[in-house]
């Protein structure tokens, strides 16, 4: 059976790895001597419901169905709808889908320009209704996958959605993740239930992984520009998922598996995560030596290759690097595998937020002030510049640490008008900073139409950008 994806697409380039033997029998569905691939051991007893399926003729009423409409699968759904395809936009939180409507989701302007077209465009749909999978083509899962207060995998969210795709998945469709995950994610959660079910992957359906490559806030490259990478559980599912993505992408490289484009994705992210963590290690070695890390940065930063620049900060957040390199590690450790480098720059992300705290606090000492009763004033809680975003921000424990320490903490960002207090309450932004009158401001987050000239008069000030002229009442972290 081929996918049944009738929409004509435009052709975009294939770059391909190559195509070693298929893995063990645990891993992939081996093909037999007439090419067509065995049935996997578990699902030996639906043969014959499954040769039924094959026989049905399904017409769809959608071309893409995407599972997840946050910060991932509403820019998808969106790139995907303006290449001409019919969309159907899935997400369980009616909330998401009236700020979706409304217009409010936090995009890029290019992206809010094209949901406002897809809103006015009857082959663009959004529903909490999972029963609708069944009327899609390609069915494109992009939900979070977060890890827990130990900083261990919460599979819940993507668990749930895999089931409702194998629970409502028909013959002929393509079924592919993007969330990262640990490796064998793809297999565990959607190729063996579909095998179970009777629908064998590359034959009744296709399953494939293709990492999400998204930045939110950031629009130096368009959704149409970056790369994907994508590896179906057999090569027929591959070159499947290959041509969705040429829909809506110039350049698709296929490799040679599910899992190793689900390696792909955790080694992009903890590459960034360990280099990261490196800068924050030169930072403190550059404050000890007595130099501004950025000065040495921005000199290494000159060499036309061998050294891509990372800059030193209060930590990471968002939903890829204080999380992903965890599912990696969460997965090894199962194989009682080290990988002492990564382990060593978790460790430091994590404890990062701690150290804002204690230098915080020798500050205000140093100014004969305890941060009990300190006024203290965070400026910008999102996890990066220009976005409205505090997952995982490390502002988030900076505030809740200063809050359980006895201080009196305020917060300033335009972007972000309310955020959790750590002690199940919630804090508003403050309108003028300025005006507050804080013992200690700590600069966090730097969004690029942020007033900060009147940190100049402010008492003292923590800078853990790294980036404010120097001053008389400036500390870098």
């Amino acid at each position: 059976m081929t996918p049944n994806t009738k929409l004509k697409t435009h052709k975009a380039p294939l770059s391909r790895a190559p195509l070693p033997p298929l893995l063990e029998e645990s891993r992939e569905w081996p093909e037999n001597g007439s090419g067509e691939p065995e049935l996997a051991p578990e699902a030996v007893e639906s043969e014959a419901v499954a040769g039924e399926g094959d026989s049905q003729d399904h017409t769809f009423t959608f071309d893409v169905a995407i599972v997840g409409l946050g910060y991932v699968g509403l820019p998808t759904a969106l790139a995907i709808n303006a290449s001409g395809r019919r969309v159907l936009g899935l997400d369980v939180s009616e909330n998401r889908l009236a700020v979706i409507r409304s217009q409010q989701a936090d995009l890029l302007d290019s992206d809010k320009a094209r949901l406002a077209e897809a809103l006015e465009d009857p082959s663009f749909m959004i529903s909490t209704d999972l029963s609708l999978l069944a009327r899609a083509a390609a069915v494109v899962v992009c939900v979070p996958t977060p890890v827990d207060p130990y900083l261990v995998p919460d599979l819940g969210i993507l668990r749930a959605a895999c089931a409702s795709v194998v629970e409502f998945a028909v013959p002929g469709q393509l079924l592919m993740l993007t969330s990262t995950t640990y490796v064998g994610s793809t297999r565990d959660l959607l190729a063996v239930p579909l095998a179970a079910k009777g629908l064998i992957p590359g034959r009744d359906v296709f399953v494939a992984f293709s990492p999400e490559r998204i930045n939110p806030g950031v629009d130096a490259f368009s959704h149409e520009d970056v790369p994907r990478v994508v590896g179906g559980v057999t090569p027929a599912c591959g070159e499947a998922a290959a041509e969705l993505l040429q829909a809506s992408t110039k350049l698709v490289h296929v490799v040679p598996s599910a899992d190793v484009a689900e390696m792909t994705k955790l080694v992009e992210n903890t590459f960034r995560a360990v280099n990261i963590a490196l800068a924050n290690e030169f930072a403190d070695i550059c404050h000890e030596l007595g130099m501004e890390v950025m000065d040495v940065i921005d000199a290494a930063s000159t060499k036309p290759y061998g050294f891509m620049p990372f800059t030193p900060g209060p930590g990471v957040g968002g939903h890829c690097i204080p999380c992903d390199p965890h599912y990696l590690l969460w997965q090894l450790r199962k194989a009682r595998v080290t990988a002492p480098v990564i382990e060593h720059a978790m460790a430091g992300i994590a404890g990062r937020p701690h150290q804002v705290v204690e230098k915080a606090r020798r500050i205000l000492s140093d100014r004969n002030h305890g941060i009990s009763g300190a006024r203290v004033l965070v400026l910008g809680v999102a996890y990066k510049p220009d976005v409205e975003d505090v997952r995982e921000s490390p502002a988030l424990e900076i505030i809740a640490a200063m809050v359980a320490s006895g201080a009196d903490v305020a917060y300033h960002d335009p972007w972000c008008p309310t955020a959790p207090d750590g002690q199940g309450g919630a804090l508003n932004s403050l309108d003028d900073p300025a005006v507050w009158d804080a013992d200690l401001v700590i600069l966090h987050t730097r969004h690029s139409a942020m007033d900060i000239e009147w940190l100049r008069e402010a008492p003292a000030v923590l800078d853990t950008t790294y980036r404010l002229p120097a001053g008389t009442n400036i500390t870098r972290l």
